[in-house]
């Protein structure tokens, strides 16, 4: 549950789309879906003993909570049992330092504890020419550096993770590079203060390559009109997922987890198989949500 209020007094600046949505109302919503959902008990206990993980990026990481879009954050929970808390404050159209100024940093800060993780990815939205651009070398790094200090200083774990490539193929179907140098600026970052790194940029290279052009077409928001209800016009977004992309892009998060040996690992499910990001799972669909959006979240 969360709320815009800050302890401070101060509130988090909501974007137009968020005002009245679900995940800030202070409420708890459970959502069950598929030919024939069934509940037979449902029982809520307050639960302060764990460690909770926190997710700070953009469109890309986000809660989606309208179909087609879905994001890595929003998958995550699946891989994790009971003993550990995902706690996804990214936000669409979002960089580093809109998270500062609309107040999203302040909100985690002021219940992150020693003992938590921060998960950090920006840069889709951080590159865009004009008056949010954020230049890698200078303001990106030192903001990245600030958080991660302040993470640090209240015992909690930074992970760096760098965005994962746009579906933007060029010759013999390799995948272009549309957002240097933010990744090499994470890469860079991670190395010289030892941080974890969850390189999504590199992995996502890979599976983008390994499924091609028409089979990255089953990962994004690729859809002929009338897919939904009331859209009328074609989707062909090739930087935002929908379930099935989403979902393989978490499996590299786990999988780069699993590799470093994070101390994430022993919270996992049991039963996860190693995931080769060469060769992605083929393509399948979640049982949908009746809540439908074909606007295209802030960000591209």
């Amino acid at each position: 549950m969360r709320t815009p209020a800050i302890p401070s007094g101060d509130r988090v600046h909501l974007k137009p789309r968020e005002v009245g949505a679900l995940d800030w109302d202070d409420k708890l919503t459970l959502e069950f879906n598929g030919e024939h959902p069934s509940v037979r008990r449902i029982k809520v206990e307050a639960v302060t003993n764990v460690p909770t993980v926190y997710l700070a990026g953009d469109s890309t990481v986000v809660d989606q909570d309208k179909e087609p879009w879905a994001a890595w954050g929003q998958i995550l929970p699946r891989f994790f049992g009971p003993k550990v808390s995902i706690a996804n404050h990214a936000e669409s159209g979002e960089t580093i330092r809109s998270f500062e100024t609309e107040k999203r940093w302040e909100k985690i800060f002021s219940t992150i504890k020693a003992g938590d993780f921060l998960m950090l990815q920006f840069a889709h939205n951080d590159q865009k020419p004009g008056r949010g651009y954020v230049p890698a070398e200078t303001e990106y790094t030192e903001l990245v550096e600030k958080y991660v200090a302040k993470a640090q200083a209240v015992g909690a774990h930074p992970i760096l993770v760098t965005s994962m490539n746009r579906r933007s193929f060029g010759a013999a179907g390799k995948i272009t590079d549309t957002l240097a140098p933010y990744p090499q600026t994470l890469r860079s970052i991670a190395a010289e203060e030892k941080l974890p790194l969850v390189d999504l940029n590199a992995m996502s290279k890979v599976m983008w390559e390994a499924m091609g052009p028409a089979g990255t077409l089953k990962a994004f928001v690729h859809y002929p009109a009338n897919t939904f209800p009331g859209q009328t016009k074609e989707l062909a977004d090739n930087t935002h997922f929908n379930s099935y992309g989403a979902y393989e892009l978490a499996l590299c998060v786990v999988q780069s987890l699993r590799d470093q040996k994070s101390s994430l690992v022993k919270e996992m499910r049991s039963g996860i198989a190693k995931f080769d990001p060469a060769h992605p799972q083929p393509p399948f669909t979640l049982p949908l949500s009746p809540m439908v959006d074909t606007a295209t979240p802030y960000g591209r």
